[in-house]
C-alpha cells in the first residue's frame, strides 16, 4: 500500500513543532531565509542539528553554497515572520521588514527571537525533494519568551508561565 501526498500531510498536521526562520548570508550576496518546522537535535558531542530544506529554495541553495546558517526559534509573537519567511515575496524585502542583525559567525540572526543557533555545515543529504542538512553548532544566543508552535495548520501558544 502507498500513502498519497495528502494522506501523509493529514497524518503529520497532528504532530506539533516549533516554528524556525533559517538564515544564512553569503559574501556579496544578499541574505536568504526560509521558515522551517523540520528541526531537531543531533548530538551532544559535539553540538549538532538537523534542519530539512526545500531544494528549490534559494535558501537551501545559499546554505550549500555558504555551508554556514542560523536557525532563529520563534516567540509567541513572530507568528507575522513565520508567515513573511514561508511567502514568496522577494528575500531583501523579508530582511527590510525584521530587525536583525549579524551573528559570530555573520549569518543573518533575528533580534527578536527566543534563541538562535549559529552552525557550520556538517553534511547536505538529498532525501526526496528536501536538503537534509547536518549543522554543528558554534554559537547560541537565547532570549526568555514562550515559543511559537505549529499544531494541525494553525500556531499556537503555551499556556501559563514558563
Amino acid at each position: 500500500m502507498t500513502v498519497n501526498a495528502d494522506q501523509f500531510k493529514a497524518g503529520l498536521r497532528l504532530w506539533a513543532s516549533g516554528v524556525t526562520v533559517i538564515t544564512t548570508h553569503a559574501e556579496g550576496q544578499e541574505p536568504k531565509g526560509m521558515t522551517a518546522t523540520s528541526f531537531t537535535s543531533v548530538s551532544l558531542a559535539p553540538p549538532q542539528i538537523l534542519v530539512c530544506l526545500q531544494q528549490a529554495a534559494d535558501t537551501a541553495q545559499a546554505v550549500h553554497a555558504n555551508q554556514a546558517f542560523a536557525v532563529n526559534i520563534l516567540t509567541q509573537q513572530q507568528d507575522t515572520v513565520s508567515n513573511l519567511f514561508a511567502g514568496g515575496a522577494g528575500q531583501s524585502d523579508r530582511f527590510a521588514q525584521v530587525p536583525w542583525h549579524s551573528g559570530t559567525l555573520g549569518q543573518p540572526v533575528l533580534t527578536e527571537s527566543l534563541a538562535t543557533l549559529e552552525c557550520n555545515v556538517v553534511d547536505m543529504v538529498k532525501a526526496g525533494t528536501h536538503w537534509v542538512v547536518i549543522g554543528e553548532v558554534q554559537a547560541i544566543q537565547q532570549g526568555d519568551d514562550q515559543p511559537l508552535l505549529y499544531y494541525c495548520g494553525s500556531y499556537r501558544n503555551l499556556d501559563g508561565p514558563l
